[in-house]
């Protein structure tokens, strides 16, 4: 009981949790620059060596860090000592130009033999004794930039060795009782250090409830609550008012709504923060071990109302018909309270574990403690998606479709499964800290997958609204570009299809980057660190090689096929392409998007290109044997969709086959017959034989022609005359060119007349021929004329 009365007063305690904004890793310098400047003035001695004496104690935390956990800290005061040297860097910057320009205006100083006056001298000595001492701190603020810099590389590194170290180490299960007993009876050294830490709240805590002093503390706690509890619906109701009533009606208003339940929830815990955080430390500043467990513990709140807040405005029980998702009733019903109670479960959890990792705990404890919440995490979402499977289950036995888009919601739903699994299954063998990394990630997931979720929507809503020739601002950019409808959908579907992809990106190195507890600035850091280049050099997970591999594989074709399909679909319907230069483009998207791939798989594998050499050699044995078609054909394809002699639709003729072209691939050509099968022709072929492309120009005609053998004692002008009658008063046979009959042969078994006429389309000659022979007979019929019988043997 006595252990559990302090770990209440210890979530009491950390309730009161800070804010980062007010918790900075050196104070920031406001003196102004004077117009005379002084080096003093801008940039003191003891700044420097302040910041001097930061970098070493950083250091030493970093070389004193026994677990992954005890470095977040050390590492964002690392990057905050570097923004505090940037500042720094400048305000000095400015004094240099200017002591430079006052150098440049007294000039260089004049020989010894020549005379100068002593004031001008004594000037000049002055501004280059500034200027040496500005150049002086400009280079120790560049050289203590580049140790910070060298110091994150390190961590990071050091980071990554621990976490590895971390999850790959076994210990005892948690069905072992010696693993629960570290837990329940601590060793004596941990209870001391549990309660050196409490001491260090009960003295905060004293030192704001003290006599003249409890009614301003009692204030501020009440107007922290009243922000949380009744400045969310306050701000959200604001919100809510503004969507509605300055947003138009549609898509892009339930977006908006969606945004505004979140930023509510985030502002207000922001506020009730702060005011908290002012609260216990207007009297009595932060102990270290405090100072390091408020940061923590200030980011885990943040995570939790993250979860809380996504979940709110993507469920939307309250008001169906604004959520985001298709989701039916019954099933957002079912996961409404699993959100609220996650949250509450980490908060409590986790701070439980950070207070291990600040106080130094034994490593006995510290793994009981994570997997007491690797347990309990995995348990409650386990629990989640039994009640959202068996919810899926009687809606469909009920004839009720669950949600819309269920091949990716099965695969959300599939991989949660296979997680949760792996990770009982890891608490169950041992691999305790593998059960933490993999539910801490899985949490990490539903943040990202979810805010990249409603960002996406609200841009491409957004984009819609915006280039929508219905809407104000569509009309504006008619008038102003000159373009037309169909111009304007396809600046909003590239716009849309591009920053949904930007926000794709961004989502996936946010994956790779971050992690729970993770702040926005941390996070906007390393994205930009990643994006610049440099970063993707520098990241060299060699572990995760073989998982960023199959990640890229997975991702890449997802992406070759939903941008094909948004190409297909989307975009290329609405331009004033011909069908078959439509399917071009898409198949050569397609083969590009497949080729990158390819690269970016290797890339992840960690190979070199300079090391492919052996690569190349031995392809290019291969393509002199065995390789040797099939790299021909692959480039008569590419030259089939770029130079396009021949394009989907076309009806053409080769070596004896002759139909529609189905579809152009890499190494051969599907061509469909009148029968409606498929002969497919290498690519080559198309190349280099002689080929009837009968639709190629577009205008092409089709030719009816009919040889009938008559007998020798006919009419010939009859005849002549009934043919050409027959042909000329069909109604798909054209005037010009008229049809025309002639004299084919004269044998002895009879006469030959040939009569040819023009259709529209080559397509239409073998119907239109049925129809003439059937015409000619009738009449030959009703005239009395037969045709010539063959001779018998």
């Amino acid at each position: 009981m006595r252990y559990a009365l302090k770990l209440v007063i210890l979530i009491a305690f950390a309730l009161l949790g800070p804010s980062v904004g007010w918790l900075s890793a050196a104070p920031m310098s406001d003196a102004p620059v004077t117009a005379q400047p002084l080096p003093s003035a801008s940039v003191s001695d003891s700044e420097l060596e302040a910041l001097l004496g930061q970098l070493s104690s950083f250091k030493q935390q970093v070389s004193q860090a026994s677990n992954y956990s005890q470095l977040e800290g050390p590492q964002d005061l690392v990057q905050a000592l570097i923004k505090e040297v940037d500042r720094l860097t400048t305000l000095l910057l400015p004094e240099q130009a200017q002591l430079q320009a006052q150098l440049g205006v007294l000039g260089p100083a004049p020989p010894d033999a020549t005379p100068e006056k002593s004031d001008i001298a004594l000037q000049r000595a002055t501004l280059t004794g500034q200027k040496a001492l500005v150049d002086a701190k400009l280079k120790s603020l560049a050289t203590l930039k580049s140790s910070a810099a060298e110091l994150l590389i390190q961590i990071a590194a050091i980071r990554r060795s621990l976490l590895e170290s971390e999850v790959t180490q076994r210990t005892r299960s948690v069905l072992n009782p010696w693993f629960w007993a570290t837990l329940f009876n601590p060793p004596e050294d941990d209870r001391q250090k549990f309660n050196a830490f409490l001491q260090q709240i009960g003295a905060t805590l004293g030192a704001t409830w003290r006599p003249g002093e409890r009614l301003l503390t009692s204030f501020l706690i009440v107007m922290a609550l009243v922000f949380w509890i009744f400045g969310r619906r306050v701000a959200e109701r604001g919100l809510t008012w503004l969507c509605i009533h300055r947003m138009p009606e549609g898509r892009l208003r339930r977006s908006t709504l969606a945004l505004s339940s979140v930023v509510a929830t985030i502002l207000s815990a922001w506020i009730a923060l702060q005011l908290l955080f002012f609260t216990v430390t207007r009297e009595l500043p932060l102990t270290p071990q405090l100072t390091g467990f408020s940061q923590d513990f200030e980011k885990i709140v943040y995570t939790c109302v993250l979860i809380t807040g996504l979940s709110r405005a993507l469920l939307s029980t309250q008001h169906p018909s604004w959520r985001l998702p298709a989701f039916a009733d019954p099933l957002a019903l079912a996961i409404k309270p699993y959100p609220t109670r996650l949250a509450l479960a980490l908060l409590v959890l986790v701070s439980l574990a950070q207070i291990t990792n600040v106080t130094g705990m034994t490593p006995g404890l510290v793994i009981s403690v994570r997997g007491l919440v690797a347990l309990i995490v995995s348990a409650m979402i386990a629990m989640l998606l039994l009640r959202v499977n068996k919810t899926r289950r009687d809606m469909v036995a009920a004839g009720i479709a669950p949600e819309a888009g269920r091949t990716l919601a099965g695969m959300i739903y599939a991989f949660a499964s296979i997680a949760i699994a792996i990770s009982l299954l890891a608490l169950l063998t041992g691999y305790i800290s593998l059960s933490r990394f993999i539910t801490y990630e899985l949490v990490w997931f539903f943040i990202i997958f979810a805010g990249f979720y409603l960002l996406t929507q609200l841009f491409k809503d957004g984009c819609e609204h915006l280039f929508s020739p219905r809407h104000s601002t569509g009309k504006t950019l008619k008038q102003l570009l000159g373009i037309g409808d169909t111009r304007l959908e396809q600046i909003s579907v590239i716009l849309s299809g591009a920053g949904r992809a930007a926000l794709l990106l961004i989502a996936l190195i946010t994956l790779m980057v971050g992690g729970i507890g993770s702040t926005l600035e941390q996070l906007a850091t390393n994205i930009l660190a990643m994006l610049g280049g440099d970063g993707l050099r520098k990241l060299n997970i060699v572990p995760a090689n073989l998982l960023h591999a199959v990640l890229a594989v997975v991702i890449g074709l997802y992406l070759i096929r939903s941008l094909r399909r948004w190409l297909d679909d989307e975009f290329l319907p609405k331009t004033e392409m011909d069908p078959g230069m439509c399917a071009s483009l898409s198949t050569l998207f397609s083969n590009i998007g497949y080729a990158l791939v390819l690269l970016l798989t290797l890339s992840s594998l960690g190979v070199q290109w300079t090391n492919l050499a052996w690569i190349v050699s031995a392809l290019s044995v291969g393509i002199g044997f065995g390789l040797q078609e099939i790299v021909k054909n692959f480039v008569s394809g590419i030259i089939l969709l770029t130079e396009r002699p021949v394009k989907v639709g076309d009806l053409i003729s080769i070596s004896g086959v002759e139909g529609d072209i189905r579809r152009i691939n890499v190494r051969a050509t599907e061509i469909q017959l009148a029968d409606r099968s498929i002969v497919i022709v290498p690519n080559s072929q198309l190349i280099s034989q002689n080929l009837r492309n009968v639709t190629l120009g577009g205008s092409a005609q089709g030719v009816a022609t009919l040889e009938l053998m008559f007998p020798l004692d006919i009419d010939p002008e009859q005849v002549r005359n009934l043919l050409y009658e027959t042909f000329s008063e069909h109604e798909t046979i054209l005037e010009k060119p008229a049809p025309v009959v002639r004299f084919s042969q004269l044998k002895p078994e009879g006469i030959t007349l040939t009569v040819t006429g023009y259709v529209n389309s080559p397509r239409m000659v073998t119907a239109i021929k049925s129809e003439l022979l059937f015409e000619i007979l009738k009449r030959l019929g009703a005239a009395g004329i037969e045709l010539a019988k063959p001779p018998t043997a």
